[in-house]
């Protein structure tokens, strides 16, 4: 019985560390990519708002892309979109 008793402080701290991971959302790997004419833009971590980007309707675009200069793919909350750039000084070049 108190070998029990003396792992408990171990069985906790293994539980909640399989909490802390299990029930944690994942951070994306991949970002989120704009392109307005010939200029790919990072939007990873920016709201669309009239002083950044919209995606507005269009059946023969997509908005938003999960990497930069056409290696990525089309992100799926985007597609029949086009990406405007509402001011351009607010946002980030992608690299």
């Amino acid at each position: 019985m108190n070998k029990v008793k003396g792992a408990l402080p171990i069985i906790a701290f293994v539980f909640a560390a399989f909490a802390a991971f299990a029930f944690s959302s994942p951070k994306s790997l991949t970002g989120e990519y704009g392109l307005s004419g010939s200029t790919w833009y990072d939007v990873t971590g920016i709201n669309p708002d009239e002083d950044t980007y919209v995606c507005n309707e269009d059946e023969t675009q997509n908005c938003l892309f999960d990497q930069a200069f056409g290696m990525g793919q089309p992100i799926s909350s985007e597609v029949d979109k086009i990406f405007v750039v509402q001011n351009a000084a607010n946002l980030r070049l992608a690299e």
